[in-house]
């Protein structure tokens, strides 16, 4: 039987739900939760059902967003309250009933048994698991899943599964911004950037819940790809902007060579090839006085921080 006290040696844990009219499902999972946990917190993302009452009279502490803002919003409200609570270990899940809080222990076992500082549950590591997933969704996760890599860690499978556990060196380190989905990959960027040990394990997930959740999958890549992007950029801004005033400068050579070409045998001169040319070398120019100029002002303020 599971005994939380023993599990921790007297350590908090605190099970983090952010929720949004799901009043179908909360009082399962709220019941269900806390049989693993110290406290059991629920975020209702401005709901207008029932989701705050129910979750209160199953045994949930609620706070309550008066507006509907966003996963992200949620999970932020849940961190600084848990950092305030003094938590040991957050867990998170979804609250449309496709995740199952049974697999609690599972999540928090490499943190109590190796030290983890943040574990996530992924559909992708066992084939029984990957084979319950719509063809669909396999093909989007897997899609933002490379995406997000490409900014954090390369070895994770399943980017945006919101089933995961930090310990309290994650949760003092995550200053989070995003108030979208896309506050999943952000987690994955600033915990790879504050050098946080990272491990999956192996959860499966019911697709089969009536009304559950959904988030547009066109909206949730365009988010990933701007905190990819926007990390690139602020954080590695040689790489991002330096490389792609190249990569115009190159365009210019394509196309100032083609020109000259023509000109040496037709004596005709493209007006259409100079504009195109004339563009990319203001543009390529821009973006490497732009990069030079970002990477010496990251520079500074990494200097000056270190020397403080």
């Amino acid at each position: 039987k599971w005994n939380t006290k023993n599990m921790t040696n007297g350590g908090r844990i605190i099970v983090c739900i952010p929720a949004y009219n799901e009043a179908r499902h909360i009082q399962e999972i709220v019941t269900t939760a806390k049989k693993y946990c110290t406290e059991v917190l629920v975020c209702d993302d401005g709901s207008i059902d029932e989701t705050s009452s129910i979750a209160k009279s199953a045994g949930a502490m609620v706070v309550r967003h008066e507006t509907n803002k966003g996963y992200g919003a949620s999970i932020k409200t849940l961190f600084n309250i848990s950092r305030m609570k003094n938590a040991d270990i957050v867990v998170t899940l979804d609250s449309d009933g496709q995740h199952n809080a049974s697999d609690i222990p599972k999540i928090i076992e490499p943190i109590l048994k190796d030290g983890v500082d943040v574990v996530i549950g992924s559909r992708f590591l066992r084939n029984e698991d990957t084979k319950k997933i719509p063809g669909y969704r396999k093909f989007g996760i897997n899609t933002i899943t490379k995406l997000a890599t490409f900014a954090s860690y390369d070895n994770i499978t399943d980017s945006q599964n919101g089933f995961r556990a930090y310990n309290k060196t994650a949760i003092s380190k995550l200053d989070l911004q995003e108030d979208g989905m896309s506050v999943s990959t952000e987690i994955l960027i600033k915990a790879k950037e504050a050098n946080l040990s990272i491990k999956e394990v192996p959860i499966s997930v019911s697709y089969d819940v009536e009304d559950s959740s959904t988030h547009s999958p066109l909206s949730h890549g365009i988010d990933v790809i701007h905190s990819v992007v926007q990390f690139i950029s602020l954080r590695h801004p040689l790489l991002f902007y330096v490389l792609t005033g190249i990569a115009f400068l190159l365009v210019v050579i394509f196309y100032m060579s083609s020109a000259l070409e023509m000109f040496s045998h037709t004596r005709y001169v493209s007006t259409p090839t100079i504009l195109i040319s004339t563009g990319c070398v203001i543009v390529g120019i821009v973006l490497l006085a732009t990069g030079v100029i970002l990477y010496t002002m990251s520079a500074l303020i990494r200097g000056k921080i270190k020397n403080q």
